[in-house]
């Protein structure tokens, strides 16, 4: 039996999983990351980490094929990456150093493009090969696959979708320091943001409180038949849809399947996604199917597993 090793790096934890090359997780564990005690020690961290792991199953390092890595920044097609503010790192190498402190060939992706990977393999995106996977969390990130490879682009920034061009009136900025970001309407914060603006408008009766919305309370709300809060689900549908629809006039996916926190509100959310994406679609895209992720927490892993088994 051959083994591998999926490893998603987050700002707080590092979550890791053990799987067989036929797909089976073994098993799964996070480790924090100790970010404060200089560059060098996250990768040591994982390094350890693995040797641990493979003593507890008895797994020879000739047994294990690769180790896949998703990172929170723009990867270059050799592992590089520049910059990641979160992990305190510049210009590392992350696939050679992790290759000389483990001995096994390491792969290497930006995080939200290996959730995509993984989603496609074993999630909501299952059975499919071409598809956008949209995260809808703090910030929208997103993940490209066609015909079952991730599109990264020139400089690894491939899919970051939370930064298309959404509203050019927009006069307060987004993260990135433009304006108008998908992002600043479709994120968590981006439909509080929503919801906030609507609020200070609004004269009608709603349940809604401005000090304490959220994009929770705003789905909680539209389920409760919600006036208010079924206006901010519109706009933020219209956002959505229409950004989609603008994507699927480029790479033409077969799925959309929409992950991160916003999604725990369910199927409600297609509600007003699809209506305006349908609205504005070119013809050639207006079958293509949308999905919830199922991988929850787990994508990272199962995606950067993905990258080492063919």
């Amino acid at each position: 039996m051959k083994y591998c090793f999926g490893v998603d790096v987050g700002g707080t934890t590092v979550k890791m999983g053990l799987f067989q090359t036929d797909s089976m997780l073994l098993d799964k564990w996070e480790i924090p990351t100790r970010k404060d005690l200089g560059e060098d020690v996250i990768l040591s961290d994982v390094a350890n980490a693995i040797r641990e792991k493979m003593a507890e199953h008895g797994i020879r390092r000739e047994d294990v094929v690769g180790i896949g890595v998703g990172v929170p920044a723009a990867v270059t097609g050799g592992g590089f990456v520049e910059q990641v503010a979160n992990l305190g790192w510049t210009q590392k190498d992350v696939k050679k150093e992790l290759e000389e402190l483990t001995g096994i060939e390491v792969k290497v992706e930006n995080d939200a493009n290996v959730a995509a990977l993984g989603e496609m393999w074993k999630g909501g995106g299952e059975g499919y090969r071409n598809l956008v996977m949209v995260t809808l969390g703090t910030g929208v990130g997103g993940g490209i696959i066609v015909n079952g490879q991730i599109l990264t682009g020139t400089n690894g920034g491939g899919g970051e979708i939370g930064h298309i061009l959404a509203d050019r009136n927009e006069t307060e900025c987004c993260g990135c320091g433009k304006k108008g970001c998908l992002e600043q309407y479709a994120s968590a914060t981006g439909i509080a943001r929503l919801a906030r603006r609507k609020l200070a408008e609004n004269s009608k009766q709603t349940i809604l409180n401005a000090d304490e919305v959220s994009a929770k309370t705003v789905f909680d709300a539209v389920k409760a038949g919600d006036e208010v809060a079924t206006q901010v689900a519109e706009q933020f549908g219209a956002y959505l849809g229409y950004a989609l629809a603008d994507l699927g006039a480029v790479l033409d996916p077969e799925i959309f399947v929409i992950g991160g926190g916003v999604s725990k509100a369910g199927e409600i959310l297609f509600t007003y996604v699809k209506k305006y994406y349908q609205e504005r679609t070119f013809f050639t895209c207006k079958d293509v199917k949308f999905a919830l992720a199922k991988l929850g927490n787990d994508a990272g892993i199962y995606g950067a597993a993905k990258l080492v088994i063919v």
